[in-house]
C-alpha cells in the first residue's frame, strides 16, 4: 500500500494541468460566446439611443408611412422596406435556379479538368468588390437593362404593372439584375459543397435500381440536400437585403412605391449610405438609423424563420423512418 501511494500522488499530480486547462478552456469558449452576446446588444443599444428622436416622434407609424421628406422633418420607411424587399426577391428569381443548376453542374456533371477553373472563377467572383459591381452595373447594366430590356418589355407587355413606365435603366429592375450577379457565387459555392458532402451511397442505390443520371440528381441528392440548399438560398438572401454600394449606383434613389419595376427606387441601406452625410438634423439621423434598425430586425426575421424551416425539413425525414 505505501508502495502504491507515490504512484498514486503522481498520477493525481500529473492530472492536475489537464483538467486546468480543460477548465480555462471551457471558461474561454464561453467567454467568446457572451462576448458575442454583448456585442449585440451594446449596438442594439447604441442604435435605440442614436435613434430615439426618430422613434419618439413617430413611433410604430414610421413602418407604413410612405412620406419622406427631410425639409418637413417627415419620414418614413415604407419605400425603404419596399425597394428592399422587392429588389432581394427579384434577385432570388434570377439566381436561385442559376445558382443550384451551376452546383449540381460543378458537383454531379463537369469533367475534371473543367471543373477547378470554373470553381475558381466562382470564388473569384464572390471577391470582387461591391463598388466595382457598382461601376460596372452603371456603364454596362443600366444602359443595357433601359435598352433593350425595358424597351422591349415596356413595348409588348406594358399592360402588366410590373412593365409599366418609361425605360429610366435605374430602378427595381437594374438593382434586382445588380444583386443576382453578386450573391450568385455565395449561393452556387455553398450549394456545391452541399452536394459534393452527399453520400455516394445515396447516388449507387439509385443507379443500381437502374435510374438515369437526371433520377439521380432530381430522386436522391437534391432532396438529401434540401436543408442545406435552403440555408444557402437565406445566406443569399441576407447579402441582398443588406448590400449597399453597388445597389445604390443603379436603384436610381427615389423614395415612391410603385407597382412597376421601371421606377427608381431605394433599399434601406442605399438610402443609408446615400443620405447620411446630408443629415444635419437630429431627427434626420435618427430616421436614418431607425430605418438600419428596421433592416437589422428584417434580418433577425429572415434567418429566423429559414432555421425553423430547416430544422422542420430535418425533422420530416426522420418520422419517415420511423
Amino acid at each position: 500500500m505505501a508502495a502504491e501511494a507515490p504512484a498514486l500522488k503522481g498520477k493525481l499530480t500529473r492530472s492536475g494541468p489537464r483538467l486546468t486547462g480543460d477548465g480555462v478552456f471551457r471558461v474561454f469558449i464561453y467567454g467568446c460566446g457572451m462576448l458575442l452576446l454583448v456585442i449585440m446588444g451594446l449596438m442594439v443599444l447604441a442604435l435605440l439611443d442614436k435613434a430615439h428622436p426618430s422613434i419618439s416622434k413617430f413611433g410604430i407609424s414610421f413602418l407604413w408611412t410612405s412620406t419622406w421628406d427631410p425639409v418637413k422633418s417627415t419620414f418614413g420607411a415604407a419605400p425603404l422596406i419596399f425597394g428592399t424587399l422587392v429588389s432581394a426577391i427579384i434577385a432570388l428569381v434570377f439566381v436561385v435556379p442559376m445558382s443550384i443548376g451551376c452546383a449540381i453542374f460543378l458537383s454531379e456533371l463537369a469533367p475534371g479538368w473543367l471543373r477547378t477553373p470554373v470553381s475558381f472563377m466562382i470564388e473569384m467572383l464572390a471577391a470582387i468588390p461591391s463598388v466595382i459591381f457598382g461601376l460596372w452595373g452603371l456603364f454596362v447594366l443600366v444602359p443595357f437593362i433601359r435598352d433593350p430590356v425595358e424597351r422591349v418589355l415596356g413595348d409588348h407587355v406594358s399592360f402588366i404593372p410590373l412593365f409599366d413606365g418609361p425605360p429610366f435603366g435605374f430602378g427595381l429592375l437594374a438593382a434586382g439584375v445588380m444583386l443576382a450577379i453578386m450573391v450568385l457565387p455565395i449561393i452556387t459555392a455553398v450549394s456545391r459543397d452541399i452536394f459534393l458532402a452527399v453520400p455516394n451511397s445515396q447516388r449507387e442505390a439509385m443507379l443500381a435500381l437502374g435510374a438515369t443520371r437526371w433520377e439521380v440528381i432530381s430522386q436522391a441528392v437534391i432532396p438529401y440536400a434540401r436543408s442545406g440548399l435552403i440555408g444557402a438560398v437565406i445566406l443569399g438572401l441576407g447579402r441582398a437585403m443588406g448590400e449597399t454600394m453597388a445597389v445604390t449606383m443603379v436603384i436610381g434613389n427615389g423614395f415612391k412605391i410603385s407597382a412597376s419595376l421601371f421606377q427608381p427606387s431605394h433599399t434601406i441601406a442605399s438610402a443609408i449610405a446615400s443620405e447620411f452625410n446630408e443629415a444635419t438634423s437630429d431627427i434626420y439621423r435618427g430616421a436614418l438609423i431607425e430605418a438600419g434598425l428596421v433592416l437589422l430586425v428584417m434580418s433577425l426575421i429572415v434567418n429566423m424563420a429559414a432555421r425553423l424551416l430547416v430544422t422542420k425539413l430535418v425533422r420530416v425525414p426522420e418520422r419517415v423512418r420511423e
